[in-house]
């Protein structure tokens, strides 16, 4: 989402670091280019001059002026700007003791209400809790369909109860959740295309009927500054507690949610960043800053490795890699464990200075793995353990099950052969001695060809 404004602030930042000194007209320059860029981006005009005033009161004094690298201090005082404006440290939703705990999701049509409490649901129950999702949008379509289907996949509960009441029913669903032993119920709420009287009188009933413990807004990151504005009638009417940003890894230009802290006074507790259900994450500020710049984000890379990653297929893998002893099944366990974490493109995301190969490195196209996956699952197992056997009446039999061509079964095999080669050369080089292929941790392993 942030791509464009990263791109910007990187080039204005690349300016700054190649000067010895700088000037305060220097650093006036810069200020006019981040404000630019960030008004560009869609960010609130108030919130945009807050911030440059903030940052050009920090880059002209002597904390600047006094070092020895005077862009890179900069550019870690932007950091820290960006940080605070994002919210500071990050929200955690606050459970209390009473059981259950009631969560009310509000927000206008479209946000993506319902597909949020599904998400949320899935993440709770990760955390060792037994949700109840309670279905009051008694007005849209299918809504109440949508949110069973989605309980179906996950296997979590889900009341519609009786009549057309939402308040009736948001009352009941938190019985129920007493009666069948559920510690959490999340009350999925009606919203309107535009914030109206009833819409606003309606989620206040609610709210005075199950006495939420958490009342999260859920934004639509794709919608600007009309979700920002959304969100401040809502903070005044409901008085919810945080804010739930969807549809993060949409192309918009993210203005949302560098705004909604500063506007609100709400922090930004969840980011939706895919369609999956289990692609919610708790917001962290300090990380989002670090994207946003650029800079990476190592730290949610590798806690999304330890919660994806088979740590036995690992270390098996590992030892077949330290004896050169790669095999076709070994390189579709890392396509798996890739899609698990969000494909090629969710994780270039993630490594620090990804936005300055941007042109070296081509684009991935994420169903080019899935062909792949397709090719070596048309093999057999001795033909995944030795390719050497595969011969053109093989080729052609993989291929018409994988429904590619033979070309693409050849490319496949021809970049296998090398990455076999270049693993044996780093094995006689000793390599692999603690570190996995390339020097990098072991289960960090990129997969050939990529």
């Amino acid at each position: 989402m942030f791509q464009n404004l990263s791109d910007r602030l990187q080039g204005i930042f690349k300016n700054l670091t190649g000067k010895g000194r700088l000037s305060e007209a220097d650093v006036d320059a810069a200020m006019r280019e981040i404000r630019l860029a960030l008004l560009e981006a869609d960010v609130n005009f108030q919130v945009v001059k807050s911030f440059v005033a903030a940052v050009r009161e920090r880059a002209v004094g002597a904390e600047v002026t006094a070092s020895l690298t005077p862009g890179q201090t900069v550019v870690g005082i932007v950091l820290d700007e960006m940080t605070s404006l994002l919210g500071g440290s990050n929200a955690r939703l606050t459970m209390s003791s009473r059981v259950p705990n009631v969560i009310m999701l509000v927000g206008l049509q479209g946000s993506g209400k319902t597909t949020a409490c599904g998400k949320l649901a899935n993440l709770l129950r990760k955390e060792g809790r037994r949700p109840l999702m309670v279905a009051c949008d008694v007005y849209r379509p299918a809504a109440i369909d949508q949110l069973e289907a989605l309980g179906r996949e996950l296997d979590i509960p889900v009341y519609r109860g009786q009549g057309s009441d939402p308040v009736h029913i948001a009352a009941e669903g938190v019985k129920q959740a007493v009666a069948t032993m559920r510690d959490v119920v999340i009350v999925d709420t009606a919203g309107r295309l535009h914030i109206d009287e009833e819409m606003m009188d309606e989620a206040a009933r609610i709210k005075s009927a199950v006495r939420p413990d958490q009342v999260i807004m859920v934004v639509d990151a794709m919608t600007g500054q009309d979700a920002v504005t959304a969100a401040s009638v809502f903070a005044e009417r409901v008085d919810f507690d945080g804010v739930l940003i969807s549809k993060l890894d949409g192309d918009a230009r993210g203005g949302a949610a560098l705004s909604v802290k500063s506007v609100t006074g709400k922090p930004i507790i969840f980011a939706s960043v895919g369609e999956k259900l289990d692609a919610l994450e708790p917001f962290h500020p300090d990380r989002m800053a670090k994207r946003i710049l650029g800079m990476g984000d190592v730290v949610t890379l590798i806690e999304k490795a330890q919660e994806t990653l088979d740590e036995q297929a690992v270390t098996e893998a590992e030892e077949r890699l330290r004896k050169g002893d790669l095999t076709l099944d070994d390189f579709l366990g890392q396509l798996r464990q890739i899609k698990k974490m969000g494909g090629i493109a969710s994780l270039l995301q993630m490594m620090p200075g990804a936005g300055r190969m941007k042109g070296a490195v081509p684009e991935v196209d994420e169903r080019q793995l899935d062909r792949i996956a397709a090719i070596i699952q048309s093999m057999t197992a001795e033909e995944r353990s030795k390719p050497q056997v595969i011969n053109g009446s093989r080729r052609e039999r993989i291929a018409t099950g994988a429904g590619v061509t033979v070309f693409d079964v050849n490319q496949l095999l021809k970049q296998f052969a090398q990455t076999r080669k270049l693993v044996k050369q780093f094995q006689k080089q000793g390599g692999g001695k603690g570190r996995g292929k390339f020097g990098l941790p072991p289960g960090m392993q990129p997969p050939f060809g990529m």
